[in-house]
């Protein structure tokens, strides 16, 4: 009668050598994805960095300037509210007191263009001009021309720039959060104010 040769069995309670240490592997694979990538972005917003597509053009104003309560008026002697149930944000012109020059003519005209390229949020923005505006500029529909405010020139953080003509955003409620320096590309004013459009 034949034997019937007997096969080892495996034994299972010796655990895998290799397959303890790619199981390792993976988990410390896993707590470097998900933890490494939290470390990474405290690490670079601690060190202030942020995405082209996020940074602002203008300089942010680090506490924002409280017009809240400045009594503006219009050159026709009408006050100029603040209303910020209107949710209307303002780019605020800030000329020298002594005069504008050619330089403030073509401001005004690539403000108007810009305005006009917010499209159907164009009637969220009003252009605030501080004191005398050159010539066609208080026909245009987003201009509003106002009286010049020495306080107002004053509580503004670099108005007498000697370089031009600074300008400035202001929110709804009549904080002023942004600088532009005389000169700046007015590309990356619109591209902030139609970020700060889209806001609730």
């Amino acid at each position: 009668m034949a034997r019937h040769a007997k096969i080892p069995r495996m034994s299972h309670s010796v655990p895998d050598a290799d397959r303890t240490a790619r199981g390792r592997l993976v988990l410390v694979a896993l707590f470097v994805l998900f933890f490494g990538s939290a470390l990474a972005a405290g690490a670079l917003r601690f060190t202030g960095w942020m995405p082209a597509g996020l940074r602002n053009h203008g300089q942010l104003l680090e506490p924002p300037v409280d017009l809240r309560q400045a009594r503006l008026q219009l050159a026709s002697g009408e006050a100029y509210p603040w209303q910020p149930q209107a949710r209307i944000w303002r780019i605020v012109v800030v000329p020298p007191a002594s005069g504008c020059d050619a330089a403030c003519t073509t401001l005004a005209a690539q403000l108007d263009k810009v305005w006009r390229l917010f499209g159907h949020n164009a009637d969220h923005v009003h252009v605030l001009w501080l004191g005398a505006a050159p010539a066609g500029a208080a026909q245009l529909p987003e201009m509003r021309v106002l009286r010049d405010d020495p306080g107002v020139r004053a509580s503004l953080p670099g108005a007498s720039d000697p370089a031009g003509v600074p300008l400035y955003v202001v929110d709804p409620n009549g904080f002023v959060i942004l600088r532009y320096a005389p000169q700046s590309d007015p590309a990356g004013l619109r591209a902030d104010v139609a970020r700060l459009l889209k806001l609730k």
